[in-house]
């Protein structure tokens, strides 16, 4: 009868010998989690032993699967587990880099007697995830609801089942001292322009850090330009818009233990695109998208408007909008620029808090909050309630943008208006904007021009930025992608069909 016995993880096996392989398997016994055992083959008294780590594999693989051929099957050698364990994976190796991240990715491993210096190693991985959700962020009323969650193989799936093509190439990456995290590249072979995907390919090779814990450590560091506040690739939690996006010719960088999808090059313009546009009339579409340009613009220039208006340009304001303007303001102490200072910065503490505090409660908080200060405020007399209107329309219309991050960038850009408007008035807002606009013009995403169809200016682009064309007039690609084949479709194939009877 074979033996199946535990072995104490602070004793060490006699039998192997005080090598390299030896070293590395004690200092991973130091783990709890780690397990040792060895047992007897019953046909050729064989001794064997196996080791991993608890924690990282399926325990029904290795009672069901791995088990039952090594005790009763017929092996003599680690080659002969090829035969006998019906995985049909199993990896045999010497190499000591090669155990330890097998190991720790969720593999078995196999030692014999006899045998000390080569080990047989066959995966066993416990899935640890959830499952998958409704699109949280980028919630959309029509169209898909399923996000993307933490696994990267499930969201590899998620991308694979909407592009059933071989030439949908992942290539897999690791990444980060101490954390080794696997990092995926997807693009389409024969359609994505190749120097995109290089370039990708080289900025993640290059990164040197000691953790990699989410898709934004990737962003940060590959970005063109770490200074700028805006962001260079698009980060998005919808599997849809992934797959669209590589069918246009981006390339997508799946990051795991993250539920966001990075999407480059992109462009300025495509933060205030979102999926669900597609899936509307071309009219309607169109207006959403210069609803939302309109509404960031209002949000970055309304209230350094007021300050720069009141301070330096009072005979701007219509004579029936004096009078209302000023008995807001004849018992407010401050002038416009500390007020329009604390209210936005009280805006700001009520969004951080809200967005910190559990959901129920941040909502509670946020409703409440802003309608007590807002209200106290007034009727205090430290701010007029024209400002107080034109701060709160602000905030809202920030986050008519589709993607979260630009919206952050837009709560930023605010500040400088408001200090360039107190210094110089409309002169100064002037100056900001130049700036802004040859920062943004400098910008690059993998080497792309950041603000296309713009500078550089490019018409057939223009057809899906900040207005939506009809479906067949779309039959090319975006031109700032280079992508080997730019025409997606023969425009006629797409033109309505007349009735027989027409």
């Amino acid at each position: 009868m074979a033996l199946f016995k535990n072995k104490k993880k602070d004793q060490p096996n006699e039998n192997s010998s005080p090598d390299s392989l030896s070293t590395l398997l004690a200092q991973l016994r130091k783990s709890n989690d780690y397990v040792q055992s060895s047992a007897t083959n019953q046909q050729t008294d064989v001794h064997f032993s196996i080791e991993y780590f608890s924690t990282l594999v399926n325990n029904d693989i290795i009672a069901e699967d791995i088990l039952p051929p090594l005790l009763q099957g017929n092996f003599y050698t680690l080659s002969d587990c090829l035969n006998i364990i019906p995985t049909g994976q199993v990896f045999i190796t010497s190499n000591l880099r090669e155990i330890e991240e097998k190991l720790l990715s969720g593999n078995v491993l196999i030692r014999i007697k006899g045998e000390e210096k080569t080990v047989a190693l066959l995966p066993a991985p416990a899935e640890v995830g959830r499952n998958i959700d409704q699109l949280d962020i980028e919630y959309t009323v029509e169209g898909p609801k399923a996000a993307f969650v933490e696994s990267i193989d499930q969201n590899i799936n998620l991308i694979r089942t909407r592009i059933p093509l071989k030439e949908l190439v992942s290539e897999e990456l690791t990444v980060g001292t101490y954390t080794r995290t696997r990092i995926a590249i997807l693009y389409i072979d024969g359609l994505t322009n190749i120097e995109n995907v290089d370039t990708m390919r080289q900025r993640i090779n290059e990164i040197n850090i000691d953790q990699i814990t989410d898709s934004h450590f990737i962003e940060e560091t590959i970005s063109g330009n770490h200074n700028s506040p805006f962001p260079q690739l698009i980060s998005t939690e919808n599997p849809v818009k992934v797959a669209s996006d590589l069918i246009e010719g981006k390339v997508a960088v799946i990051v795991n233990g993250s539920p966001f999808v990075l999407l480059g090059p992109t462009t300025f313009i495509s933060y205030f695109v979102s999926y669900e546009d597609y899936l509307n009339n071309w009219i309607l579409s169109t207006f959403i998208r210069i609803l939302r340009i309109f509404g960031v613009t209002f949000s970055i220039f309304a209230t350094p408007l007021y300050v720069a208006i009141l301070t330096y340009h009072p005979e701007i304001v219509p004579k029936d909008l004096m009078a209302p303007l000023i008995s807001s303001r004849e018992t407010v102490p401050f002038p416009p620029i500390m007020e329009a200072l604390f209210l936005e910065l009280s805006i700001e503490l009520l969004r951080e808090a809200g967005a910190r505090l559990p959901t129920k409660i941040g909502q509670t908080i946020g409703i409440v909050g802003g309608i007590v200060l807002g209200t106290a405020v007034v009727e205090a007399g430290l701010t007029s309630n024209v400002l107080l209107i034109f701060v709160s329309l602000g905030a809202l219309a920030a986050f008519t943008t589709p993607v979260y991050k630009i919206t952050s960038t837009i709560r930023i850009i605010r500040f400088p208006f408001l200090l360039f408007a107190q210094l110089w008035g409309l002169l100064g807002m002037v100056y900001c904007f130049i700036f802004f606009l040859a920062h943004l013009i400098q910008l690059n995403s993998l080497g792309r021009p950041f603000m296309e169809p713009i500078y550089p200016f490019r018409f057939n682009d223009i057809k899906d930025s900040f207005m939506k064309v009809q479906f067949a007039s779309r039959y090319k690609r975006p031109g700032y992608l280079q992508t080997q084949k730019p025409i997606r479709f023969q425009a006629n194939d797409a033109k309505p069909k007349r009735d027989i009877d027409e």
